[in-house]
Parts: structure tokens; sequence; C-alpha cells
């Protein structure tokens, strides 16, 4: 018999030849291991850490207008019908922010929120005309407490109207007259 040894699992005697082939065997499989462990990306961890932060902004309550021009047209002082003209104005402002839109009395010399003044291109003439928050022309638009138009924004810009009424008959002379009116937003 050769002396070659053997060795033995559970008491099996296994042949030297074998157990180089099985050695092989295992170092393939250990190898091919090792090259595709080699190969795929470094997972390792050693531990890991959280925390958060907050996001933060603030919601500023703010207002926009913009106005368009109040024309009239050609007025006749013998009618016996007042001239209306009305125009738009639009008003954005923050969802829930509260306003108020008020009228100057304008430039006219001598001008009230019931009469307001138009003045002749040139000259020291006035035409006299009203402003109004309604149809009916009933409600006077003023620039100050309950004579201002109020609402609520919403984040979009909302129409307001606004009439106007030149009272019939009055003295002016022919020729082109105007006024300036200042319309402040406030919230």
């Amino acid at each position: 018999m050769s002396s070659a040894k053997t060795n033995s699992a559970a008491g099996c005697a296994v042949h030297p030849a074998l157990a180089n082939n099985k050695v092989r065997t295992i170092s393939r499989f250990f190898a091919a291991i090792f090259l595709a462990a080699a190969m795929s990306p470094c997972v390792a961890h050693a531990g890991s850490d959280t925390d958060s932060f907050e996001v933060t902004a603030t919601v500023l309550a703010s207002c926009d207008i913009v106005t368009t021009d109040l024309a009239f047209g050609n007025y006749d002082p013998v009618s016996v019908s007042p001239l209306d003209a009305e125009t738009t104005l639009s008003v954005t402002c923050t969802n829930g922010t509260p306003y108020y839109v008020g009228m100057s009395l304008g430039d006219g010399a001598g001008a009230s929120m019931a009469t307001r003044r138009m003045t002749k291109s040139g000259g020291a003439q006035t035409l006299d005309y009203v402003l109004y928050q309604d149809t009916q022309r009933s409600v006077l638009w003023g620039d100050t407490g309950v004579d201002r138009l109020s609402g609520t924004g919403d984040g979009s810009a909302n129409t307001l109207h606004l009439y106007g009424r030149i009272p019939i008959q009055q003295t002016a002379p022919a020729g082109n007259y105007t006024d300036n009116i200042t319309v402040t937003v406030s919230w």
C-alpha cells in the first residue's frame, strides 16, 4: 500500500488525489467570491446619524393697484341729462388681507368729495364731476373712513368699478378739462 495520507471525516477515508481536487474547488469558490466582492461597490457602514432642519418663509400682507383713466367724452352743458362714465381699477392683495381703496379730491381748486373739479387746459375755469362706488351713483367715493371702498384680498386681481357723473347745465366755457386723482390702497 502506498504511504499517502488519508483524511478522515466522519470516519471516512479520502484518497489524497480527491482531497487535492476538493481543495482546488474550494479555493476557486472563495476566489470567485473574493473577486465579486472586490468588483462590487463598497457598502460597509460603521453607523449612521440623522438630524433635521426647518424650512421657513414669511408671507407678507401686501397690495398692488392698477388704474385706468376715466374719460367722460363730450359734455353738452345745455343737455337735461347728466353725463355718466365708468372705468375699472384692479386691486391685488395677499390672500386674507383686508384692504381699503380711497380716492383723493383731485387737483381742482375748491374740490370736495361731493364735487370734484376738472380744470380747463390753459385756464382757471372748472367743470364739476362726482365719483361713486355704485352703478346707482348714490355712494360717494372718498379718501377717508367709510368713504373708501373696502374688501379682502384673495391673492388674485380683483376688478373694482368706478362710476363718474358730470352734473347737468354747468356754465363752463368750451375747451378741454382734466383732473388728476390719486388712488390709494391701504391694508
